[in-house]
């Protein structure tokens, strides 16, 4: 979509006004005082948008952006513009690419270049390999893709990415003309279209009352909110989808800036080194890039004045869930740059500021400052932050090119190498049905080569002998990925100097395979196997019937009823991961949304056999917000008249299924003979941050005796856990309403006499050994099922699936 002009030779000059502190009004951030010329005819933002990026008070909508941008690659000869797929809601997917005219004129020829860097063994035998690579260095240009507005509450990302592109495309400095030249820009404007439009309708609907600045009361992604950016190895969502399959495996970036927004109260301003630990397959040459090139940026913004600014704390580089590039040859720069209330400035007094993990912004230290000392903060602030961040990270792609296409070239060499023995060979899946599918479907999605067939020399004591396999060699360019996911997590046990256990950012295990429960087996010498044409599974239905099925659907949005209702409605689809919205129509809904109001009127049993109560904070499903925090019909959770609805419902033979937390809601609020043992411990004394445990099933009892599609479930389980409840049946207490606890099953529990930690980091095992993970609580006619984990976690846990699907079923 690119529409050459010819440039006409007038300069048009403009003056920015940009403080140290980076408040101002500029359209976009070049030096302070500098005048830039321009070229005529290139439209800026607010020639399209009716305001500045970054004005107080003032977003886009998703429509105002796809017009800048189609505007832009309209008038610009360096601007091309396309739609890559649509998004959960049905909008437009776009990327912009930004370079030289002449370089867009040979992306092909680019492409190709990339190609063959990452996986070297297309050059040819070992010995010519350094040669043709240094060749294509030559000739190569460093790939740079920039992701905006993946979390959409954080505005200033998507809106500077408008305020970037101008820059780029009518800019002839120096400086402009050598990125254009040296790089290839990918610039996607939001990695969450549909969330654009949810914030600004929010914010433009409060806008002057006193809910402006709020987070609106709906996930910003509409199934899995936040959960967006926890996406990149699992790879559940048409958005992440489109991202891998359209941009970083067709253009294998060397380098990706992802621009995030923190909160009000801590640095101004967040880039790497990433703080410990680092996950361990992640290549020696991707830490030592992000390391040089986070270091750049942050000396270079504090040479230029900008205050509040912090390395190596905060964010670590563990999860593959937020860094597909670090597994695919490429550095990922996450900067997070301090929040206002959306788009409505804040006044932070100096002490508000709040210490982070690894540093205090009230201090300077060797990796923080200098001091910011408060003051107002601005939307402009953001985006200066950000423009200023991106421009230098462009110059450091653009001025070091031939060292970041030849550090690409190095990971792809040392990934393809062959192994030498005594090293793992590769990783052998043993077939496992359905999820085992699916896992090679992953594994394929991010470039990973599987053999399929029957091993015919697998050890006797190895199990899965006979059976068909699946064989990653981990001599390819990818194999780190696949070991990332398919081995177990040993996350260190770091302790501050007080013993405290230092929390890491997000969870400590993403073992695709204990989730999906299907055996993998290490590989240290040659698999001799039979190759075999084998149909693939899909994911077949686990619960089919027409649904008399509802999730509680807070009013303050809950990241797991989204996920709940994404595992829903992709049940029995026969593509995995395919979106339920593209072929909605074909059947009646598989759930109903459970609103507030509606449980408080009762008689919910004249309409649903089962309700589903997902992970949430029990004093916010019962009190929801507080009277004054969001307009009258947002407030007061279910309050006292929905537990009496709900009670009735269970005592009239209805199904209450209460996933993780929520298990303590019903706890308290029903008075059952069940208590949390691990409720009341400290950290210290009991610490399980997002790990998979090993549990126990009674295979006897309905809920764990398998699907249709498992007939037979294992004895041995897992659980994913992270601020899960872990329970104890208690003797019956005082109290009329109170359930006798005979009238409770336990289903599954850990083991007594092993430590249940299978992946990930647990610290006080004891405490749990023995007791209960899911129970099942009978009061009237109906039950109870009390989860003490998240069966249906990220739409990975398919090991758990049959035991949630039973649940809901009435089994």
């Amino acid at each position: 979509m690119r529409t050459r002009i010819v440039p006409l030779l007038l300069t048009v000059t403009f003056l920015f006004n940009l403080s140290p502190l980076g408040r101002g009004n500029a359209h976009s951030v070049f030096t302070p005082g500098y005048a830039a010329p321009q070229l005529a005819g290139i439209p800026a933002p607010e020639d399209v948008l009716g305001f500045v990026p970054g004005d107080d008070r003032k977003l886009a909508s998703w429509n105002q952006v796809l017009a800048y941008f189609a505007a832009l690659a309209k008038a610009s000869d360096r601007v091309d513009f396309e739609t890559l797929g649509k998004s959960t809601m049905d909008k437009p997917f776009v990327m912009a690419t930004i370079s030289a005219p002449e370089n867009l004129a040979r992306l092909s020829e680019y492409r190709r270049v990339q190609e063959l860097l990452a996986d070297p063994r297309k050059l040819g035998p070992p010995g010519v390999r350094d040669r043709k690579a240094a060749e294509l260095i030559k000739r190569g240009k460093t790939i740079v893709l920039i992701t905006c507005g993946i979390h959409s509450t954080e505005v200033g990302s998507y809106l500077s990415s408008m305020l970037i592109a101008h820059r780029l495309a009518s800019s002839n400095e120096p400086e402009i003309q050598s990125i254009l030249r040296n790089t290839i820009i990918l610039l996607v404007p939001s990695l969450n279209p549909d969330g654009v439009d949810i914030v600004k309708n929010w914010y433009d609907k409060t806008l002057g009352t006193p809910y402006e600045g709020t987070d609106p009361p709906e996930l910003y992604h509409k199934y899995t909110g936040h959960d967006n950016n926890r996406d990149w190895y699992a790879l559940t969502q048409v958005e992440t989808q489109i991202t891998v399959d359209k941009i970083h495996n067709v253009w294998h970036p060397q380098i990706v800036h992802d621009i995030h927004q923190q909160g009000e109260y801590g640095s101004r301003l967040f880039l790497p080194p990433y703080m410990q630990p680092v996950e361990p397959n992640v290549p020696k040459q991707i830490v030592a890039g992000y390391t040089q090139l986070g270091n750049f940026m942050a000396r270079e913004m504090r040479e230029q004045g900008f205050k509040g600014i912090t390395t190596n704390s905060t964010y670590d580089a563990w999860s593959p869930a937020r860094a597909y590039s670090h597994y695919h040859g490429g550095v990922r720069i996450l900067s997070e740059t301090a929040s206002c209330k959306i788009a409505t400035p804040i006044t932070v007094k100096f002490e508000q500021l709040r210490k982070g993990e690894g540093y205090d912004p009230r201090k300077e230290s060797a990796n923080f400052g200098p001091v910011w000392r408060g003051g107002e903060w601005h939307l402009r602030d953001i985006t200066n932050y950000m423009t200023t961040a991106a421009f230098l990270l462009l110059r450091h792609a653009s001025e070091n090119r031939d060292e970041w296409l030849s550090r690409f070239y190095e990971i792809g060499k040392e990934a393809v190498r062959p192994r030498k023995k005594g090293e793992l060979q590769g990783l052998d899946i043993v077939n496992g049905g359905a999820n085992g599918s699916l896992l090679r479907h992953i594994l394929g999605r991010g470039g990973v080569f599987a053999v399929f067939g029957e091993p015919l020399n697998v050890p006797k004591q190895q199990s899965g002998r006979g059976s068909l396999h699946s064989y990653v060699p981990i001599a390819q360019p990818y194999g780190a990925f696949a070991k990332a996911l398919l081995e177990a997590q040993h996350y260190p046990d770091l302790r501050d100097s007080t013993s405290q256990p230092i929390v890491p950012y997000d969870v400590t295990a993403h073992s695709l395979s204990f989730l999906m429960g299907v055996e993998v087996l290490p590989v240290y010498g040659p698999l001799k196997y039979k190759k075999v044409l084998i149909e693939e599974e899909s994911e077949l239905p686990y619960y089919g019937k027409e649904s008399r099925v509802a999730i509680y659907k807070s009013h303050v949005p809950s990241i797991d009823e989204g996920w709940t209702r994404w595992v829903l409605q992709q049940n029995g689809r026969t593509s995995p991961w395919t979106n339920m919205d593209q072929v909605v129509g074909t059947r009646k809904p598989p759930f109903f949304s459970l609103l507030d109001a509606e449980v408080r009127a009762g008689k919910l049993i004249n309409k649903y056999e089962s309700i589903i109560i997902p992970d949430q904070i029990p004093a916010t499903i019962l009190n929801g917000y507080k009277a004054g925090a969001m307009p009258r019909e947002y407030t007061g959770g279910l309050g006292q008249a929905g537990m009496k609805a709900l009670r009735e419902f269970v005592e009239q033979g209805g199904t209450l299924v209460c996933l993780n937390r929520a298990s303590n809601f019903a706890i308290k609020q029903f008075n059952l003979p069940v208590r949390d043992v691990v409720a009341d411990l400290s950290q210290k004394e009991f610490f399980v941050p997002g790990s998979i445990l090993r549990i126990e099933l009674d295979t006897s009892h309905p809920l764990a005796r398998g699907t249709t599609l498992a007939p037979r479930m294992s004895k041995e389980s897992i659980a994913w856990v992270e601020d899960s409840p872990v329970f104890e049946i208690i003797s019956t207490g005082s109290g009329s309403d109170r359930v006798d606890a005979s009238n409770v099953h336990v289903i599954a529990r850990y083991p007594p006499d092993k430590n249940p930690l299978l992946s990930g980091w647990l610290l006080g095992e004891s405490r749990i050994r023995g007791k209960a993970a899911l129970v099942e609580v009978t009061m009237g006619k109906g039950h109870i099922i009390l989860f003490g984990f998240r069966p249906q976690y990220r739409g990975q846990s398919l090991a758990t699936y049959p035991l949630f699907f039973n649940a809901i079923s009435g089994k």
